[in-house]
């Protein structure tokens, strides 16, 4: 009896230790960070509602290496005539935390542009971009915070395993106060890749709203995002899918 209820004890101590979220800090290493490398992948990203597949846009992502850090280049080109977003973010190499972060949206004729800089608790409005329209902005939360608009490749450098569970302060530049989101691993499953099947791990989040839970498919050897599908509250899915 007694030695039935010390393996029981410990049994139940190990899953919930298991369990435990991981938090992940700005700064602190990243344990598959070396499996970000250089390079551009496309995806083109659409909608699905009532059997219809309605394309979007198509979505370039490049990351860059320098002597000086790390960079990531994004550009959306929307089905819409005229409708690019471009997206330039560097980054402090091997920890990921974020320096800059410029945005430019071009759509109906007009163009925004909108900058902000990370330091620290505080993202403010870069002084010195030309036509910011975002010059003005000063947010501040309780630590630094990693970059929503670069998540993807974020993700990518955690050690994704069965069960893995992780904390992420994100800030959407532009957007409200920073706030923790928490990432699981709740399988592992083969989808089509683009030149065949690729063996993925399944990662949840519901972004802080439950019942609108977003899906990545990382494969497992590269960390690269293979695949994405999210719900949308007007009951349409949101497609992301790797072209190359």
């Amino acid at each position: 009896m007694h030695t039935s209820t010390t393996i029981a004890l410990a049994a139940a101590l190990f899953f919930s230790s298991a369990a435990q979220a991981e938090t992940i800090e700005v700064g602190q290493p990243l344990a598959r960070f070396a499996a970000l490398k250089a390079g551009t992948h496309h995806y083109l990203i659409y909608s699905k509602k009532d059997g219809a597949n309605i394309p979007l846009s198509i979505w370039e992502r490049e990351v860059i290496y320098t002597a000086d850090g790390m960079r990531i280049r994004q550009r959306w080109d929307g089905t819409a005539p005229g409708m690019v977003k471009t997206l330039d973010s560097w980054f402090d190499k091997a920890t990921f935390k974020p320096r800059s972060h410029v945005r430019i949206t071009e759509k109906d004729g007009k163009r925004v542009v909108e900058g902000f800089v990370f330091d620290g608790a505080k993202v403010t409005g870069m002084k010195d971009l030309a036509d910011n329209t975002q010059k003005e902005l000063a947010v501040t939360s309780d630590g630094p915070t990693y970059n929503f608009e670069t998540d993807m490749e974020f993700l990518g450098t955690l050690p994704l395993a069965e069960g893995y569970e992780a904390k992420i302060r994100f800030y959407h530049p532009g957007g409200p106060a920073p706030a923790w989101y928490t990432w699981k691993v709740i399988g592992s499953e083969t989808i089509p890749g683009p030149r065949g099947p690729v063996d993925c791990w399944v990662l949840q989040t519901d972004y802080n709203k439950p019942g609108q839970e977003t899906k990545f498919w990382y494969a497992k050897d590269s960390q690269i995002l293979v695949h994405l599908e999210g719900k949308a509250p007007n009951g349409s899915v949101f497609v992301k899918a790797l072209i190359d």
